[in-house]
């Protein structure tokens, strides 16, 4: 019930920040909305931890469908926190605005709604239906990508749709193949992730392998893999730095999720080559986005170029196949989410800041908002995977599991692409925070009025935010407690069977 009950709470909240309050109302009920999806999804993480399957209480129509295991807890937490810390943030970022109550109202409306769309991915155990949900949350998201109404969202809304859409026209074919190739197998089984699995022996190759193709390729378009992330930088430059902490952190690792379910699928049919194209398209993922990091103008595009290369990363990983590789990919997933949600807010407090995204009109951040130049150092530090914090952690994890099996010339490349993303970013951030030269107000499309050359104070809420996400970056890269050790290695056997 406690499933049912996580799905029904952003619902009800969305409903609920219509009424006409006062402009707190919107922000406090989204808040409390999440705070409780929180706690719920750390129970069901825990049982999870436990070795225990989360079913719905109720089993008939469409709830019987709802299936949460080790795997999908994971991403059920992820989901959760990072919303939470997007709420906090989004109160006291929103309200420096110049926004209307009912633009308020419409912003938590969709806020909520996408964050139900998410939700409703891992818990789901029909392949066709986490389709549906898959594709709701590019219709809910779209609307608060181009929430600022400027030009420019708006042309990165409708970039975001209509590749998303063709993506997902590609993953719905893929999808009814393998439907079919389920069929052809015999089995009498539900269709359902687990009875996949059990029926893949029995699958056509060349159905099941085309199937995969078409999932893969639909699926990396929302998930922003190279060549078909074309949308994203743009889409994660123009929505709310809270927004954007959704999308690239939680958004794309959630999209990735339903990528790698097929995997146990697929390493049940010998000779279907999935891991050869998980490598591959991973590689060319994390090599391109670390050369853009080079010559990138806009603090949230590079941003953005980063959770291209951590998904090309977590990709390469899970075809590296071995147990250790796949608890590696889901420590990325982790450590991603949490440092890469960091990583907006702190560029959500430059642009409140100095209310401009051109890294070239950013210089001495540090003496201007010494707050804003702080989180904008440790976040370049920790997503470029600096040490002792989570990011280096996990992307260490993979590289000794790569070496373990052999994958020499993987890991090689994979290093060498991820220290060119490493110069990249932290080239950028040493001008913008440390460069000779002051900052000046340039008023772009962020509704704040700052006085230049006075010291900017960052609004409690985004403080708060920005201190509850940023202590897992830290915690994780010292120390895993034993629940998460736990739910890592459970979900890591799902992905090895």
């Amino acid at each position: 019930m406690s499933v049912v009950l996580l799905l029904l709470l952003p619902v009800i909240a969305a409903a609920l920040v219509l009424l006409p309050f006062r402009k707190l109302w919107a922000p406090a009920v989204t808040i409390a909305s999440s705070l409780v999806i929180l706690v719920l999804a750390a129970r069901i993480a825990w049982q999870a931890s436990q070795g225990e399957s989360v079913t719905s209480v109720l089993g008939t129509g469409f709830f019987k469908w709802i299936n949460v295991d080790s795997l999908s807890a994971l991403i059920l937490l992820l989901i959760a926190f990072v919303s939470t810390t997007a709420a906090i943030y989004s109160a006291g970022y929103m309200a420096h605005g110049d926004y209307s109550s009912w633009r308020l109202r419409i912003y938590y409306v969709n806020f909520n709604a996408f964050v139900f769309s998410m939700l409703a991915i891992p818990v789901l155990s029909e392949p066709t239906l986490v389709w549906i949900a898959v594709a709701l949350t590019t219709l809910t998201s779209a609307l608060i990508v181009s929430f600022e109404n400027t030009r420019d969202a708006l042309e990165a809304a409708w970039k975001y749709v209509v590749l998303s859409l063709m993506g997902a026209g590609m993953a719905l074919f893929g999808f009814l193949l393998l439907f079919a190739a389920f069929e052809a197998s015999g089995s009498t089984a539900a269709f359902t992730w687990n009875d996949l699995g059990n029926a893949a022996p029995g699958m056509p190759p060349v159905l099941l392998m085309t199937a995969f193709l078409f999932i893969l390729i639909g699926l990396g378009t929302k998930t922003g893999l190279v060549p078909m992330h074309a949308w994203l930088p743009d889409a994660h430059s123009q929505a709310p730095s809270p927004v954007c902490a959704l999308l690239s952190g939680i958004e794309t690792s959630v999209i990735l999720y339903v990528i790698m379910r097929l995997f146990p699928i697929m390493r049940a049919v010998p000779g279907s080559h999935a891991a050869t194209w998980a490598i591959v398209l991973g590689l060319i993922s994390v090599g391109t986005a670390a050369f853009l990091l080079l010559q990138v103008n806009d603090y949230k595009r590079m941003f953005a170029f980063s959770t291209v290369e951590h998904m090309g990363i977590i990709l390469t990983a899970i075809g590296l196949g071995a147990s250790n590789a796949n608890y590696g990919a889901l420590e990325q997933v982790v450590s991603h989410s949490v440092t890469k949600s960091f990583c907006f807010f702190a560029a959500g407090a430059v642009l409140l800041a100095v209310e401009t995204r051109q890294i070239a009109s950013v210089r001495g951040l540090i003496r201007r908002s010494p707050a804003a130049g702080a989180a904008l150092v440790f976040g370049g530090l920790a997503i470029a995977g600096a040490p002792p914090l989570a990011v280096f952690l996990s992307e260490f994890s993979i590289m000794k599991a790569g070496l373990a099996e052999g994958s020499y010339a993987v890991i090689g490349l994979l290093s060498f692409f991820i220290l060119i993303a490493f110069f990249g970013v932290m080239m950028q951030i040493n001008r913008m925070v440390f460069s000779a030269g002051n900052t000046e107000s340039a008023g772009v499309a962020s509704g704040v009025s700052s006085r230049p050359g006075k010291k900017f104070h960052l609004p409690f809420s985004c403080r708060l935010a920005l201190a509850i996400s940023g202590a897992p970056v830290i915690l994780l890269g010292f120390y895993i407690p034993p629940p998460m050790q736990d739910l890592l290695a459970h979900a890591t056997a799902i992905l090895t069977k």
